[in-house]
């Protein structure tokens, strides 16, 4: 039980950093007399947007609800998060996210320190003479995205309304160099978001599953499972039998701890992932998280990698020296970084597909109500998009299983691979 205690514990740290490499997207700007000009251009991205939600923009609400927030929803109701936020020649501000006066959508109403809440993430406002401490922003909708040219490419450039005045925010930094639409910003969040909420729910009801189970067959040694020993036994029996032993032969005891974990700490946030109006975590379709969870699977692999598996990397035995050294050995010192990242990517893309599809499919009921208007549309809607969304709630659910077991079983045959012996 300790082993597990500790792995759940090493995991939960660690992808806790990988937090710190979101995907966003950001431009520099600087702030703008708010004019009249201006001012009408508020109105129509005011009125635009409204259009847009009265016709509901499909893309948009997806990716709203699949990213990570500072904000955790239960249904209509926004649960204030710690937000500890770092700007380099400011300082740390630490305070609670409902000091933004959070609106439908986690609009903000308020600024804090300079920084904002937009669509539940914190944003960081460009302007240094903007107030600090506590600030009311103007209107309902204090909020204008505005299309921007930055290094020849269109990008979306969110600003904010004050005093009748557009200042131009920035997202948090991440550290992807900008690969995958980050970069280095002028602040930097270290907050308790929504996908930390959730993996802290799930280390915690692991925990107390796995102690109680514990406990459990300390009590009933010798005799046959109950309850929910009746329902892990098998799990873990599939597991040591299709995985662990086939795969990492007579060593599978030392590894099994680590691959159950594996297994249940992606299947835990799979499943809580599906369940509706709570949270709407998307945890395992971040790609942080899978990165995290790779890395780890990279470490742990090439650390316990034994000499023959080093040997068939670098110079393959029985294979002529031009053949190794100009395509063999790349190909293999490649693969050794390729592996971790078709797990990272396999697991991300296929939850964030899941989550997106249901998505789009309830978004059929406004698509038509829009189109259709009334009663009508809106049963159109229903009819299509209720068998649509429970066919791919099924989905789904087979999906988080599979997942969680094709993740577990690569690390094994990973693993396995790394720690065979040479054969003479």
């Amino acid at each position: 039980m300790d082993k597990y205690f500790v792995v759940f514990s090493f995991f939960f740290f660690t992808v806790f950093a990988s937090l710190m490499l979101p995907v966003n997207s950001s431009a520099q700007g600087h702030p703008v007399e708010h004019n009249e000009q201006s001012h009408d251009l508020h109105k129509k991205d005011h009125t635009d947007n409204h259009a847009e939600e009265e016709g509901f923009n499909t893309a948009a609400t997806a990716f709203h609800h699949i990213s990570d927030q500072n904000i955790f929803n239960i249904g209509p109701f926004h649960i204030p998060l710690p937000c500890i936020l770092y700007a380099p020649g400011k300082g740390l501000s630490v305070f609670s996210s409902s000091k933004f006066d959070i609106g439908s959508h986690g609009i903000g109403h308020n600024a804090v320190d300079g920084y904002v809440l937009y669509e539940g993430s914190v944003r960081r406002i460009v302007d240094p003479d903007f107030p600090q401490g506590l600030v009311k922003l103007d209107g309902e909708h204090p909020f204008d995205l505005q299309k921007v040219q930055i290094n020849g490419k269109e990008k979306e450039q969110v600003a904010v309304l004050y005093n009748n005045k557009n200042y131009n925010t920035l997202a948090k930094s991440t550290l992807d160099g900008g690969v995958m639409g980050g970069g280095i910003t002028n602040f930097y969040d270290f907050s308790i978001t929504k996908n930390v909420v959730s993996m802290i729910l799930m280390c915690l009801f692991l925990a107390w599953i796995f102690i109680k189970i514990a406990r459990m067959y300390k009590i009933r040694r010798g005799k046959e499972p109950r309850g929910i020993q009746s329902f892990m036994e098998p799990i873990f029996l599939f597991i040591q039998e299709e995985v662990s032993k086939p795969f990492l032969g007579d060593k599978w005891e030392k590894y099994q701890p680590f691959l159950m974990a594996l297994f249940f700490f992606i299947l835990s946030l799979n499943l809580f992932g599906q369940i509706p109006f709570l949270g709407g975590a998307n945890v395992t379709g971040n790609i942080s998280v899978t990165l995290v969870l790779a890395l780890i699977v990279f470490i742990v692999t090439n650390l316990n990698g034994k000499k023959a598996y080093w040997k068939h990397i670098f110079w393959m035995p029985g294979v002529p020296a031009l053949l190794k050294i100009f395509i063999l050995t790349p190909v293999e010192i490649m693969g050794m970084f390729i592996k971790p990242l078709t797990l990272m990517l396999r697991l991300g893309a296929n939850i964030i597909a899941g989550h997106m599809t249901i998505i789009a499919f309830v978004g059929l009921i406004f698509i038509f109500r829009h189109q259709f208007g009334g009663a009508v549309g809106t049963g159109v809607g229903f009819g299509m998009s209720v068998p649509l969304t429970m066919f791919m709630m099924a989905i789904e659910l087979l999906v988080a299983f599979i997942q969680a077991f094709v993740f577990t079983i690569l690390t094994a045959s990973y693993i396995g691979a790394a720690i065979e012996e040479e054969h003479h």
